[in-house]
């Protein structure tokens, strides 16, 4: 059986950034990905806004989510 995950297993997706992340941005590359396809970054507070710029500017952000409330099928 495998323990359940919690919000300590979650580190920022920023380059070099160690920090808990508390944030998921969902997104996807139209041009590489499935329509359904939804890939992951995840964001501590300090960078979940340059995340989120990052992936709206190029419109491949999906939503921003809480990390309890990524989906199973996200990855």
């Amino acid at each position: 059986m495998t323990p359940p995950v919690t919000d300590a297993h979650f580190v920022c997706s920023a380059k070099g950034c160690r920090h808990t992340a508390e944030f998921a941005m969902l997104w996807n590359n139209p041009r590489i990905h499935t329509p359904v396809r939804r890939k992951v970054w995840l964001a501590c507070p300090d960078h979940r806004e340059y995340l989120h710029e990052y992936l709206q500017i190029r419109s491949m952000l999906v939503a921003d989510v809480p990390v309890s409330e990524i989906p199973a099928d996200a990855g």
